[in-house]
Parts: structure tokens; sequence; C-alpha cells
């Protein structure tokens, strides 16, 4: 199974494409970011946003999703535009017809780390040991994408032995 996971944003939206092999061993088929500048009015990043996450499912035909639910800080209108980007990243999912699935940020940090408050390093260093990575991937918004993946891998997985 291939499941496309998603760290989303505006400016930037971290991604990580995570198979689970029928051993159960996890692989990382693909990571990154994608990028838009601050300058470039805001339709256009949401339409760059779509069109990036579209070739990312058309490219490497992920069978599931898995996104992180936004979290409010401070900044609410910071966490607004990271609303917008969101709903262009789910929007491009389901016109691909994927199942999709949410996670809170404590939530992957329990499934990644053993630990709902674990903090980022801890993290991103079991997620550079679950898929065997020779070191951390970078940037951390495409850690946080593989994050997500292995969630809902892991997520699955115990969905399916309960059945």
């Amino acid at each position: 199974m291939l499941v496309l996971g998603i760290d989303p944003g505006t400016a930037t939206t971290g991604y990580g494409l995570v198979r689970e092999h029928d051993d159960g061993r996890l692989e990382a088929v693909h990571y990154g970011v994608i990028t838009t500048k601050p300058r470039v009015p805001m339709p256009d990043r949401l339409m760059e946003l779509h069109r990036a996450i579209t070739d990312l499912i058309t490219t490497y035909q992920p069978d599931a999703a898995a996104i992180e639910v936004l979290f409010f800080g401070k900044n609410v209108t910071n966490g607004i535009t990271v609303a917008q980007g969101r709903g262009v990243i789910l929007l491009a999912l389901a016109e691909a017809g994927l199942p999709i699935r949410e996670y809170k940020p404590a939530e992957i940090k329990q499934a990644i780390a053993g630990y709902g408050n674990a903090d980022k390093l801890q993290v991103q260093e079991m997620i550079r040991q679950l898929l065997a990575l020779d070191e951390i991937p970078k940037p951390d918004d495409a850690a946080d994408g593989l994050g997500v993946a292995i969630t809902d891998l892991n997520s699955s997985r115990y969905e399916r032995m309960a059945r």
C-alpha cells in the first residue's frame, strides 16, 4: 500500500509517499516540499498548490492519502491562510478519488514516537529509523509529511488486523 502524507501549508506544504511492503517494512518512496512565493496573489498560490498535489497523485498513484489537521496557535491570520491551502489540498485528493484520513499533531507524535508531546527532533529521528534512512529527512515539513503517511499506514494496519 502506498500512502501520500501531507503537512499542509500555503507557503510550504510537506509531503511524503510511504509504501508498506507485505512483510510490514516501510519505504520512503519520495518526499519533499511544495513552496509558493509570498508576493504572489493568494489565488495563484492556491492554484499552484492544487496543481502540484495533482501532479504528485498522477505521478505516484497512491492508494490513500492522509493530512494533518490544522492546529490554530496564537496567529489566527496564519491559521486562516493555512486553512485555505488545506482546503485546496483536500479538493485535489477528493478529485482523485483517494480515501482521505486526517490526524491531529498529537496523534502523529504518539504514533511515531510513542508520546503525544514528543519534540520535533524525537519524531524526526523515529521517522528516520522507521524508514531506514541514513539521515533525518529535510526540510522539516517533508519529514512531517512522511510522519503523517506512517501514522496512516500504522492506523490502517491495526484496522485490518481488527477485522
